[in-house]
């Protein structure tokens, strides 16, 4: 991975960018696939997890699976494996000798999986790095509203701001606290205040350029401010984590967030950051008064949204299903993971050049669903 000149970009170069930055990008699918079953099943360089796996699959990972779409032979991701498995099981013999760190899923629908990272974290990085950048806003110091310790977000957050020397004030933040509490029929309040009441004096002595955190934080926030937020010298406010509707989009757009860039994200410590694409002229009209779309990079993974009945059968653009995410990366292989969302598929955006997803909300608001899904703040 290379490190792109400091220069603003503009949106429309964002993505030539980030192929120019990392490489990596500009492979095709199919070939990234046939490599990614190659360094997955090798014995010298895949994971005890996935290499003890290769004998009871019925197939030859690296002789059958010669594209993208063979990866249908692996069925659909059970995340109870990965969830028993241990941590240094899951980290690439290729990988030998080089540092790592384990991060955990914040445990929204269960019991947290658990994922090695040497390379993966670095690369969130640099293309998140570049789409501030093309906005302008890719420079001083960040306020974490976020969780840290296993959780990726946190530690990303703390990366992001060294690729530019910015600094990182960030709050204590323990998401499954909240989870738990929730299960056992109690509720967030309390604790949402806690965090709001460690974010106030950081927001105004020390005025960060970026603020992030979790829609569903930024809501609290925003309602126990006395002034708006740009006048704390916040220039942007970057969320992801749990879901927004529209209507309460708006009314931070409107209220809290005039003069202040928002830019959210959509995905998970599993699957990565799908980058938010803003709507364009010309283009058809965004679904249930969504204005923005989200796409997520392949080949590093690939998102698609499903029949709810038929996990295989993708939906035409413009209608609503399933999240069904492929992860392809040396560190973390995940081949066909139904996630806790359902969204409407998009077509391609100038900036990124591949299908998306807009309107997401969790999956069983309007479906039937096996797997509770507990949002809390994270």
């Amino acid at each position: 991975m290379t490190t792109a000149p400091s220069t603003l970009l503009g949106p429309e170069t964002a993505y030539a960018a980030m192929r120019e930055s990392v490489p990596e990008l500009t492979v095709d699918l199919d070939t990234w696939t046939r490599r990614m079953m190659r360094w997955h099943f090798s014995p010298g360089t895949g994971s005890p997890f996935w290499v003890s796996r290769r004998d009871s699959l019925g197939f030859d990972p690296e002789k059958d699976v010669d594209g993208f779409a063979a990866l249908e032979l692996f069925g659909l991701f059970d995340k109870a494996g990965l969830r028993a498995a241990r941590a240094r099981d899951l980290r690439p013999r290729g990988y030998h000798g080089r540092p790592f760190r384990i991060f955990e899923t914040g445990g929204t629908t269960g019991t947290p999986c658990r994922i090695v990272n040497v390379t993966r974290l670095a690369y969130d990085v640099e293309i998140y790095r570049l789409m501030l950048r093309a906005r302008g806003v890719a420079r001083g110091d960040i306020l974490a509203m976020t969780p840290m310790g296993p959780h990726a977000y946190g530690h990303f957050v703390e990366a992001l701001a060294d690729s530019w020397n910015g600094a990182v004030h960030a709050i204590d933040f323990d998401p499954r606290w909240v989870k738990a509490a929730l299960r056992a029929g109690g509720e967030a309040q309390a604790y949402t205040d806690h965090l709001v009441a460690q974010t106030l004096p950081l927001l105004a002595g020390e005025r960060p350029a970026l603020l992030f955190t979790t829609p569903r934080l930024l809501i609290e926030l925003a309602m126990r401010l006395p002034r708006p937020l740009h006048t704390y010298g916040v220039r942007a406010v970057c969320t992801g984590g749990t879901s927004c509707t529209p209507a309460e989009a708006q009314f931070l757009r409107e209220e809290h967030l005039v003069g202040v860039e928002w830019i959210d994200t959509y995905g998970n410590t599993l699957v990565g950051h799908a980058l938010q694409a803003d709507a364009v002229p010309g283009a058809p009209a965004l679904p249930d008064g969504s204005t923005h779309a989200y796409h997520l990079p392949p080949p590093f993974a690939v998102m698609t949204v499903v029949d709810p009945h038929d996990p295989w059968r993708e939906v035409a653009v413009g209608e609503r299903g399933r999240v069904r995410v492929t992860t392809l990366l040396e560190d973390l292989f995940i081949p066909n993971l139904l996630e806790r969302d359902s969204a409407v598929r998009t077509g391609p955006h100038p900036w990124f050049p591949w299908d998306g997803v807009a309107a997401v909300r969790p999956f069983g608001e309007d479906e039937e669903d096996t797997e509770e899904a507990v949002e809390g703040v994270y």
